[in-house]
């Protein structure tokens, strides 16, 4: 990596950190600059426009999200172990100042058509994606039912996080885990296969 490289991910780091709070739209060149002790003309220099700063902020939550969230879960076992280790980690996300950054960005950019939309939905598509592959693979390992379906299951989960972060920082409603994690068990009892079915095919 370059010194180039690194003072730009040293400012992406730094600007994720600020959206997440703030939000995106609060996100200005001028307000990284402040925050960052570098010129407005670097910055600019760096990335061209506010526009190309939000997709790069975009951009970097993704790849933070991955190594945080993603890459523990996946030194999981497969199946079920693996579903746990995502929801914990997801969890554990949404914990940080100004909570999931996904969350508040979605409400900001859900009618602002454009680049930083486009790449915060990529980023959430891939996301619901990855959680309906892992309940894919825990139908192939016997631990959830054979005809469960993955996609409704990754629906459930999602809704279950979007609860989470408005019942604990928007209304901080002090059982708000409490809740989250009697649905996150709830969700997980009913999609095992039943005893009637562990027997039909052993």
């Amino acid at each position: 990596m370059t010194k180039g490289d690194e003072t730009r991910q040293t400012i992406l780091s730094r600007a994720f950190e600020l959206a997440t709070v703030i939000g995106v739209s609060g996100l200005t060149i001028g307000r990284l600059a402040e925050a960052t002790g570098l010129s407005k003309s670097g910055l600019f220099a760096h990335f061209g426009s506010k526009e190309a700063l939000e997709v790069a902020v975009v951009e970097e939550a993704s790849r933070q999200f991955v190594q945080e969230v993603m890459v523990p879960a996946l030194a999981k076992p497969r199946g079920e172990p693996r579903v746990k280790a995502l929801y914990d980690h997801w969890l554990l996300w949404g914990d940080r100042p100004g909570g999931c950054f996904f969350v508040g960005a979605s409400a900001e950019l859900d009618d602002r058509p454009g680049p930083p939309r486009d790449a915060l939905a990529r980023a959430c598509k891939d996301w619901i994606d990855a959680l309906t592959t892992a309940a894919q693979i825990a139908v192939h390992e016997g631990h959830f039912r054979a005809d469960l379906d993955a996609r409704q299951f990754a629906f459930e989960l999602y809704g279950i996080m979007l609860a989470t972060h408005t019942f604990s920082r928007f209304l901080h409603d002090r059982g708000a885990r409490g809740h989250t994690q009697q649905a996150f068990d709830r969700l997980l009892s009913a999609s095992r296969p039943t005893a009637g079915s562990r027997r039909k095919s052993d």
